[in-house]
């Protein structure tokens, strides 16, 4: 549904938030979470992973979900 870009700027802003909470239970670096969201047809859907989850390899995504999508500043 996202493109990589998206989804990138997506866990971001997650991990962001979760860190920026300072909870005691939460790790104070690198939080793991998944992050599934459903589109509004049943096959539209993303998962979506922090990004430090991928070291060096890039997120794989769907070449339709890629081809001329702006991202969001």
């Amino acid at each position: 549904m996202f493109s990589i870009a998206e989804k990138k700027m997506i866990a971001a802003k997650i991990e962001e938030l979760l860190l920026a909470l300072k909870h005691p239970e939460m790790p104070t670096e690198k939080p793991h979470f998944s992050l599934h969201v459903d589109g509004k047809e049943e096959w539209s859907w993303a998962d979506i992973q922090p990004n430090w989850t991928f070291g060096d390899a890039e997120p794989t995504g769907k070449v339709w979900n890629e081809i001329s999508r702006d991202v969001l500043p």
